[in-house]
Formats: structure tokens, sequence, C-alpha cells
């Protein structure tokens, strides 16, 4: 199961990603773009404090619904619209390399 401090790690780990706090301290919000022009996309936030920790990812409508299916720790977005986002539950039940893919959508989503 990924820490926090991995799942920091790998989103900064790709091109032209920021964190910003545009909503408060407690959720991380990684962006893609200029964080110099204050812009940018978001394509996953985090819950700063959750127990156990939350991500929220952007995905494709017809895949989101698939995930929430398969997995009971994958739910619509909180806080997000429903159709394009989910929130993971980092409880383990996804596994580590599932969560990077899905990381990878997000993203690819978002810069394409």
């Amino acid at each position: 199961m990924m820490t926090h401090k991995e799942l920091h790690d790998y989103l900064l780990s790709f091109p032209n990603v920021w964190l910003d706090f545009p909503f408060g301290e407690e959720t991380s919000v990684y962006k893609i773009g200029h964080a110099k022009t204050g812009g940018g996309k978001m394509f996953a936030l985090i819950a700063e404090n959750s127990k156990p920790l939350r991500i929220s990812l952007k995905c494709d409508p017809l895949l989101a619904e698939k995930l929430r299916l398969d997995y009971e720790t994958v739910l619509p977005g909180y806080h997000l619209n429903k159709k394009y986002w989910n929130t993971i539950i980092c409880t383990g039940q996804v596994p580590d390399d599932e969560l990077r893919g899905f990381i990878t959508h997000s993203y690819n989503l978002v810069t394409f």
C-alpha cells in the first residue's frame, strides 16, 4: 500500500506538475500547467489528514463506473463532478500498480 509520501512523489514525477492548496491546507491539489500563472488543471487531490488516505483522480466516465463496481474502495469523487472523478480509499484493496495506472490515466486525460 502506497504511503502519502510515495503518492506525493509519484504525482510530482510527471512533467509540468505542481502542488497547490486552493481549497486550504487540508487538500493537496496536483495540477498540470504553469505554477507562475496560478492556472493549471487539476488531475489529483489528496485529503491530507484522512485515515485511511484518500486520493481523488479524474477518470473516463465509463471506466469510473466500472472501477466503482470492481472495488468497494473506489467511490464517486468527493466534492467533485461524480461523472468524471473517483475517490480511492487507500486500504490496499486497489493494488499499487493499478493505483499508479489510475494516476497516469488521470494525468493523460488532463494533458491530451
